[in-house]
């Protein structure tokens, strides 16, 4: 039976999440709905992760096996006209049947989009975080690499979190600074449950100035997620980038 691979983009605003729910319309459902009726046959999509509600993604990949024969041109053409204008398929295409989407992936990125600036924004209210005033970047950078390798992140584990360890290997946090917005980019092996939602809150607290730096490693070495700040707003999170071993022959999303 074929494994196919695909990525797929889409604005979260309007979803409960990747994972398929009862109380609610999900991106995994939404897919496999999609897929199904192209394939003619029932299908399973596993995602490479799960995606909060109202966060979005550049680049979500997920796997399904299937015992239809379509061309990638078909495959791709027909699911996408069968999806709603909030989800696309960016590319799809067979792959190893050892392929995993979540298993095989090596890391993961994602950007946290804040928008700093003295009135609200209207056409980019889904995709930011609006702070009405600047953030000291130099301060939260310091603090941030206090933040790589490999560490106990229960500081930033949200408590109805369900994996089996709070470690995690931390590979790249990077900070842009433009006129009117700070980019936040965590790059990981894997991450917990709003876990970077809350490395995002801590930051912001040290970028306002209302802790000092020194505060996000002892936020870290606490494990306590009682002392941690606040969880940042979803819709500034973007899953950018998921990334595998060139054996699987993907195409390279940016990084």
């Amino acid at each position: 039976m074929p494994r196919l691979a695909l990525a797929c983009e889409y604005d979260g605003s309007d979803f409960v999440g990747w994972q398929t729910q009862a109380n609610g319309r999900a991106v995994q459902a939404v897919l496999t709905e999609a897929i199904s009726a192209v394939a003619a046959e029932p299908i399973v999509v596993h995602g490479a992760g799960r995606t909060d509600a109202g966060v979005h993604a550049e680049n979500q990949v997920a796997h399904f096996d299937t015992q239809s024969a379509r061309t990638t041109r078909q495959w791709l053409l027909g699911i996408n006209s069968n999806l709603p204008g909030d989800v696309s398929l960016r590319w799809i295409q067979e792959v190893p049947a050892s392929f995993d989407a979540r298993r095989s992936a090596l890391w993961r990125e994602y950007r946290y989009t804040i928008m700093s600036q003295p009135t609200r924004p209207a056409r980019e209210r889904r995709f930011v975080w609006w702070l009405r005033h600047g953030l000291d970047c130099g301060a939260m950078t310091a603090a941030a690499s206090g933040w790589l390798g490999e560490h106990d992140f229960s500081a930033f584990r949200a408590a109805h979190c369900q994996s089996t360890t709070p470690m995690r290997r931390m590979i790249r946090i990077r900070i842009a600074q433009r006129p009117d917005r700070v980019e936040l980019t965590f790059r990981a092996n894997a991450f917990l449950y709003h876990m970077v939602r809350n490395l995002v809150g801590a930051m912001v607290s040290i970028g306002r100035g209302d802790v000092p730096v020194e505060w996000g490693r002892e936020l870290l070495a606490s494990a306590d997620r009682r002392k941690g700040a606040m969880t940042a707003p979803a819709q500034g999170l973007t899953l950018a980038v998921v990334a595998y071993a060139e054996k699987f022959g993907l195409p390279r999303a940016e990084a």
